[in-house]
């Protein structure tokens, strides 16, 4: 589920309406992690390289939310995405996941366990990481049932291509917000929050 290795490279055209295409994607992340476990889909214009290149919610979303004071760690060396984030959004990649606000991960079969992210301090809870996991799917992997603020009683979700392991840490560690690390996860258009307040369980 890697991404393609022998591209060239490309930088690629950012929103086509930058002020309100932001705001618009910014409204649909609040909500995915408001209503956790719910799919939501990404309705703005990007280019067609962009698209055959990377999920579109993926995209959009750093696109929204990266700027110069929020380093992004990149699990797969991406050159043309880290440019046209970079160009768009001016914003930096760093090498050190420990550091960053922000993750991209492309190959959740083989990514860093939650607590390789910065999950805040006491008194500083928003400089916690924030991680974009590409999925293949959301229905066919394993069952994960999630309870917490925002949901009325339970949610299921069965996102295909993040390894067991990660969910199964993620079930064990206790809640500690407002300590923690927000995920969503990205397929094509579409997204879905799991906030830090969210509790998984694996079934």
């Amino acid at each position: 589920m890697s991404e393609p290795i022998q591209e060239s490279h490309v930088l690629a055209r950012g929103f086509g309406d930058p002020v309100h295409d932001a705001q618009s994607c910014f409204r649909i992340l609040l909500d995915a992690l408001s209503r956790p476990g719910t799919q939501h889909t990404f309705q703005v214009e990007l280019d067609v390289e962009a698209r055959r290149r990377w999920p579109a919610a993926a995209l959009a979303s750093l696109l929204t939310l990266c700027d110069h004071s929020t380093p992004i760690w990149f699990q797969k060396p991406d050159a043309s995405l880290e440019d046209t984030i970079g160009f768009h959004a001016n914003a930096v990649a760093t090498n050190d996941v420990k550091q960053a606000s922000f993750a991209y991960v492309t190959d959740g079969t083989d990514m860093p366990a939650p607590d390789s992210y910065a999950s805040g301090i006491p008194t500083e809870p928003e400089n916690s990481c924030t991680v974009f996991i590409r999925v293949d799917a959301f229905a066919g992997g394993r069952r994960l049932n999630m309870t917490g603020p925002g949901i009325e009683h339970s949610v299921q979700i069965a996102p295909v291509g993040v390894d067991e392991a990660f969910w199964q840490l993620r079930a064990d560690s206790p809640v500690q917000a407002p300590l923690g690390i927000d995920c969503y996860l990205v397929c094509g258009e579409t997204i879905v929050g799991i906030p830090r307040t969210t509790r998984v369980e694996l079934i």
